[in-house]
């Protein structure tokens, strides 16, 4: 049977929670290659002959607009959907009456995609498509797998996040946390030492 071309690529990763066969629980989420920019949206407006110059004032004018607003506490229904601002109070308070405007912050804006939005979205939508890669972080639970990675990472006698990430097929953050564990505890194995803006990693010796 033919591999699926088209449709939304995802990736698998491990859930906290195991599953009966003790191995992690699996969730899903998207994994496109790379993320789409006005660029994108330039040239679509050509194949369509449309004036991007026009969209993009539109936007320009849309951020002045809403932005404003949305510093005043005003939530901002769109074609898009609701925009609104999100607070939160800094503190532990109790007590209302000792509550001043200084212990409030900004925190962020959150946006509820409309109905019209949503429904453009799933009609377009073309199935989707199994990245081909480890699940996750799931080789973290092969301990040999982990031992033969870190050996072949120290070819020069040492290893840093980004080689190491190649070797496991880590991401850079569980990379160095992997990496940082082994520094550290009653029997650590490496020791860390910055070299250059470099973080290097070298076996202890015994």
């Amino acid at each position: 049977m033919p591999r699926k071309t088209d449709g939304m690529l995802f990736e698998l990763q491990p859930r906290p929670t195991t599953g009966e066969d003790g191995k992690p629980l699996l969730y899903a989420r998207p994994s496109a290659p790379y993320k789409r920019t006005m660029k994108d949206v330039e040239t679509y407006c050509k194949f369509k002959g449309l004036n991007s110059g026009l969209v993009e004032m539109a936007f320009d004018t849309f951020i002045d607009v809403c932005s404003e607003w949305l510093a005043d506490g005003y939530r901002v229904e769109t074609p898009l959907g609701v925009f609104a601002p999100k607070i939160r109070l800094e503190g532990d308070f109790t007590d209302p009456s000792k509550v001043k405007g200084k212990d409030v912050k900004f925190a962020g804006i959150e946006l509820t995609p409309s109905k019209r939005f949503v429904k453009s979205v799933r009609y377009k939508q073309k199935g989707f498509r199994k990245k081909e890669t480890t699940v996750g972080n799931a080789q973290m639970h092969d301990a040999a797998f982990m031992n033969e990675a870190l050996r072949r990472a120290m070819f020069a006698g040492f290893t840093t996040i980004q080689i190491f990430m190649v070797k496991s097929g880590l991401k850079y953050h569980s990379a160095q946390r992997f990496l940082d564990r082994l520094c550290v505890g009653e029997q650590p194995t490496l020791r860390r030492q910055k070299i250059g803006g470099t973080i290097h990693y070298f076996p202890l010796t015994k």
